[in-house]
């Protein structure tokens, strides 16, 4: 099939209900539409509103509105993970499941040649009678698939799964640095946990995958080339690669406001501080986090959203704190344009949690990078760029999981130092790094996955 045929491929993506999903399955879209082809992206009514502007291609990608069923437990009107707290988050897969007549009507009209998914397992039942081929998309790193979402881990099935038994990796997985420790393996215990009617988290996304053509992963091989050959061997499947699926540069420029701060810096001198748009920190941690700033001496902006208890960010700073960093020191409770932050040429570190998207955002940046991660993906992410690839430090947490100020103020001092051994050797292997992971790579791995996906029909 030649490039010039891609308009004839229709493409239908239907990604699980979430932000987290729904958000790079789009990026994934504008870069197939970029090459010509046609997708149709069916999510509900509400996250069309939020995901609309994204939707760079409109000529080529068209919404189709899914509607989701009330049910039992579901609060009225709930059509997204962000419409529900997560332990209803269930209920809201069973909607989702109530959706299947839906998609059958819509793949028998619109015919097309792909179907790209992720929870929904029973779409492979929908599309082989038709003869459209189907492509398991995830958009995590392979780390967090590999871990506790393979055949070899041998979940049980009728109660639930013990932090002994996720203690030790699966048979055969390739790394003893990336893994969780401890406590932290709480963060993996949600697998046995019911999603959707009479299924578990674990049994969803294995039989998507098992169930699948062809797997794809929003990864690089080059980082993660030993967890996709695991998970290639784990489900006797092609895995196709898709590279991180960051969104196009935006023409947009920062922030006037924020731009003309960080300009009264010198360059690379300013601490850059992000935890996502989830995390929401207790107050007590909220207060110890921003006073580590304020001990480092150093000029900082944090964005973070208002802790519990708190409606605004400046309620709930410590008593004293805007006045001792005023003209060093910005927190701010409101969105900020992460990717050009990063960009600037004042900002000289990055203290992230290490969500899938700001991982690759600080790769790709010229900052050192420190980890203060929370969920276990990000905790897999961070173990896989300050023990693996050994490009940023994990900032070291109590026994109760918190972070103390002593530990980061440090931990920045230390990054931040040029003369300091950790600050040269993570600076060193990060520009090693940033030197393979270049756009051209990037690009070339859309151009393998579209010819993965021609090889499949063809």
């Amino acid at each position: 099939m030649a490039e010039t045929d891609s308009s004839e491929f229709r493409i239908l993506m239907f990604p699980w209900f979430a932000f987290g999903h729904m958000t790079p399955y789009l990026h994934l879209a504008n870069k197939l539409a970029q090459k010509g082809y046609r997708i149709t992206f069916a999510t509900p009514q509400k996250a069309i509103n939020q995901l609309q502007h994204l939707n760079l291609f409109p000529d080529f990608i068209s919404f189709h509105v899914i509607t989701v069923p009330s049910v039992t437990g579901l609060p009225p009107g709930a059509e997204t993970a962000s419409d529900v707290p997560i332990f209803l988050t269930h209920f809201l897969a069973i909607a989702f499941d109530l959706t299947r007549d839906q998609l059958e009507s819509l793949v028998t009209s619109i015919k097309p040649k792909f179907i790209i998914y992720d929870a929904a397992y029973w779409i492979p039942e929908v599309a082989k009678p038709l003869g459209v081929k189907t492509i398991n998309f995830n958009v995590v790193s392979a780390a967090s698939i590999a871990i506790v979402l393979v055949p070899a881990r041998n979940v049980p099935k009728d109660r639930p799964i013990t932090m002994e038994e996720l203690a030790t990796p699966p048979p055969g997985y390739p790394s003893t640095s990336i893994v969780l420790r401890g406590t932290e393996l709480e963060t993996l215990l949600f697998v046995t946990n019911p999603f959707g009617e009479e299924m578990t988290f674990y049994e969803r996304i294995t039989l998507s995958m098992k169930n699948c053509d062809v797997i794809s992963i929003r990864t690089c091989y080059e980082v993660e080339g030993k967890l996709c050959d695991y998970i290639s061997s784990q489900y006797q499947k092609q895995v196709l690669l898709t590279g991180p699926v960051l969104p196009e540069d935006s023409k947009s420029s920062l922030d006037e406001r924020w731009g003309n701060w960080l300009a009264g810096f010198e360059p690379g001198s300013v601490v850059f501080c992000a935890f996502g748009s989830q995390l929401i920190l207790e107050m007590a941690q909220f207060r110890e986090l921003v006073l580590a700033f304020e001990l480092t001496g150093l000029p900082f902006f944090i964005a973070l959203k208002p802790p519990l208890g708190a409606e605004t960010v400046e309620e709930a700073l410590p008593e004293g704190f805007e006045e001792r960093v005023k003209g060093r020191g910005v927190v701010y409770g409101g969105w900020v344009q992460q990717p050009l932050m990063l960009a600037h040429p004042s900002v000289g570190c990055f203290v992230s949690h290490c969500g899938f998207g700001s991982m690759w955002e600080s790769l790709l940046s010229d900052c050192q990078i420190l980890l203060v991660p929370h969920l276990g993906d990000q905790i897999l992410n961070t173990r896989l760029l300050a023990d693996e690839m050994k490009v940023a430090v994990e900032v070291k947490k109590e026994e109760n999981g918190w972070i103390s100020k002593e530990n980061l103020s440090e931990a920045i001092k230390s990054v931040m130092d040029k003369e300091s051994e950790v600050g040269k050797l993570v600076m060193e292997n990060h520009k090693k790094w940033r030197e393979i992971i270049n756009p051209n790579l990037m690009n070339g791995y859309m151009d393998k996955f579209l010819q993965g996906m021609r090889e499949l029909v063809s």
